[in-house]
């Protein structure tokens, strides 16, 4: 996925550029970026690969390089950006949270108008760069802006730095957030609400659906109001907040907790204990505890030294063994335990089979697994919230290939929790993961959870459904 911050004051904005960057790590795994703008120096633009290491050491020795009273920054998983960009719309810089499944398409037509496109990494396109390619055919920032949102298939949300200020454009669906800050003497605009305490600044506000507003150091305009229609991704409460963000005043740790104690109310599981995966599975369990009176207890912890967060290398084998060797059980509290695990999702199953296994061989005597979702029947055609290829690699398609010979067949059965179909696939996944048992979360529960209406709550993944193709 990714993560954008964005500053502008009457004070130098360097450390809070850096440290409101850095704040959104766990949202991106490769790439990391940050340009500032000075009226005497111009544009300043470093950009550094996160595959083996962490964004904060990437750039913490080369912040005095970098002066101005604004800037952007972004944690990236698509491509290497800020891109720095002149053109008639004056000289300007431009970050991206996208997901673009037309990419191809759009590339060839621009190029077929003799436009051309320069920042290619691994021989790939860099769709912040076309995304900026399109901004240029506007009039005003504001109508380029309009052009992504009618071009694109996918989901785009925009930060561009120009020289008199910063303009943030959420996606036209809202699929992922954006907020406003500000403190005195400066604002700013963040995909995480974390990244605002500890740099004093109190939250204004989020940017609507499309809303695309002008932040200077003195104060904020609305360019564009917010659209009607909303899409937010259900996942960010799931799975990819930092658990003291809100989005859209709905903080990440209250839902998690919600969904865990809707969910153990209704669990008539015996156990001896409750316990978290961590990290994105600790609320669900601290709630799950409650609502079954069962106690919560650290039986597995993450080894933070070393992993202070979430960190993902982009090869697979290297991500299974990540994923293994951060998590540590504490075997003194397993041992002869029945135990209920809480976790956020299941994509491929591995890295919890392997758990698991790990589970048994600590001592454990019976081990539950609680998921805060419904399963993952479809892939995700709006963000890219798994490193997932395909629909295949989700084991519920895996699972659907095997019963009926076509992993595409009766998706809507196996997505109804009710029906004979659902039953039949979460049997045959706690089989394959070795599990004493398996239960997913309803996707109503789910929504109550978040406190939203359905129709403004990107259900997809579960459902499929979904606003329209984009």
């Amino acid at each position: 996925m990714g993560g954008i911050f964005g500053t502008i004051s009457v004070h130098d904005c360097v450390n809070d550029l850096f440290y409101g960057t850095d704040y959104n790590s766990h949202l991106g795994t490769r790439t990391g970026g940050l340009v500032t703008f000075d009226k005497e120096r111009g544009f300043n633009r470093s950009i550094h690969s996160l595959g083996n290491d962490y964004f904060r050491s990437k750039f913490e020795d080369k912040l005095s390089e970098f002066s101005g009273h604004e800037g952007i920054g972004v944690i990236s998983d698509t491509d290497p950006q800020p891109i720095i960009m002149n053109s008639h719309l004056g000289r300007y810089a431009v970050a991206t949270v996208a997901h673009i499944n037309n990419l191809k398409e759009i590339a060839d037509d621009l190029l077929n108008q003799r436009m051309h496109l320069s920042e290619m990494s691994a021989n790939a396109l860099n769709q912040t760069e076309l995304v900026a390619l399109l901004i240029n055919m506007g009039d005003t920032i504001v109508e380029g802006i309009n052009n992504v949102f009618r071009r694109i298939v996918g989901s785009c949300t925009v930060v561009v730095l120009t020289e008199d200020g910063i303009i943030a454009a959420r996606d036209l669906l809202g699929r992922t957030p954006l907020v406003i800050g500000h403190k005195e003497g400066a604002y700013a605009v963040a995909s995480e609400t974390t990244t605002f305490p500890n740099l004093d600044y109190k939250i204004l506000r989020d940017i609507g659906p499309g809303e695309i507003v002008h932040l200077t150091a003195e104060g904020m305009e609305v360019l564009q109001q917010p659209a009607e229609r909303e899409q937010i991704c259900s996942f960010l409460w799931i799975y990819y907040g930092f658990p003291t963000s809100s989005y859209e005043g709905v903080n990440v740790e209250d839902m998690r907790e919600r969904n865990g104690q809707h969910m153990g109310r209704i669990d008539d599981t015996e156990a001896d204990l409750v316990c978290g995966i961590p990290d994105s599975g600790v609320g669900m369990a601290i709630g799950y505890a409650e609502g079954t009176g069962i106690p919560y207890k650290r039986a597995v912890l993450k080894y933070t030294p070393t992993w202070p967060r979430s960190f993902t290398p982009n090869n697979q084998m290297r991500r299974n063994l990540v994923a293994k060797m951060k998590l540590i059980p504490n075997e003194p509290i397993l041992n002869g335990k029945r135990v209920v695990f809480c976790d956020d999702s299941i994509v491929r199953g591995t890295q919890l089979r392997d758990n698991v296994r790990t589970f048994f061989e600590s001592g454990a005597k019976e081990v539950h697994v609680r998921i805060s979702c419904p399963p993952l029947v479809y892939s995700c055609p709006f963000l890219g919230f798994t490193a997932s290829k395909g629909d295949m690699e989700l084991i519920t398609r895996r699972v659907i290939q095997d019963f009926e010979g076509d992993a595409n067949k009766n998706l809507e059965l196996y997505a109804k929790s009710d029906s004979p179909q659902y039953q039949h696939m979460v049997e045959e996944i706690a089989r394959r993961l070795g599990l004493t048992s398996l239960r997913f979360n309803k996707i109503e529960t789910l929504v109550e959870s978040i406190g939203k209406p359905k129709c403004r709550i990107c259900t997809h993944c579960f459902d499929g459904s979904s606003y329209g193709d984009k």
